[in-house]
């Protein structure tokens, strides 16, 4: 199965393509969608909309799955990174494909064993998991930690009849 991992943000989007056989993971590719900061809302919303798109039809993914967002204290950026998300959301989910959401702390605790992991722990894991992707930013290392976060409970929820908890389609 070939799975998109997300790492939303409106300067920067994290995506990384692993495939996972069983209990095998490899790596395919990771990169960044990044925004012009001077363009507007939604001219920005359409270049993260482009750049997923491409992604989806340049490495045909079969799954994603994208890591819940904590509000901060900052109600401006928590809407604006709320905008970005479903843009990184929708974009998969109009290409037919299941959209898993995660929360940040399970994705940690699934590629570091603890959900309260710094992304410099994550970051190091994933060149242990995933040896073939090299040196990654923390953007794409978090979006591979999505992907494979999702590989795990995706096989655990078809051993369990093809249930899987927070999946979109």
């Amino acid at each position: 199965m070939r799975i998109l991992g997300i790492d939303p943000g409106l300067q920067k989007t994290g995506w990384g393509i692993i495939e996972s056989e069983g209990h095998k993971l490899s790596y395919v590719a990771c990169g960044l969608i990044k925004t012009t900061p001077s363009l507007t809302l939604p001219e920005r919303l359409r270049q993260i909309d482009d750049g997923m798109c491409d992604v989806i039809k340049k490495f045909k993914p079969e799954q994603s799955a994208i890591e819940e967002t904590f509000v901060n204290n900052n109600s401006a950026s928590s809407l604006k990174l709320g905008c970005a998300r479903g843009v990184a959301m929708v974009v998969p989910a109009r290409a037919g494909l299941v959209v898993g959401e995660y929360p940040a702390n399970l994705v940690k605790k699934s590629v570091v064993g603890a959900g309260k992991a710094g992304k410099d722990q994550v970051g190091m894991m994933i060149k242990i998991l995933l040896p073939s992707c090299g040196e990654v930013g923390e953007d794409e290392a978090d979006a591979l930690a999505v992907a494979i976060c999702h590989a795990h409970h995706a096989s655990s929820a078809a051993l369990m009849g093809g249930k899987m908890a927070g999946a979109a389609r």
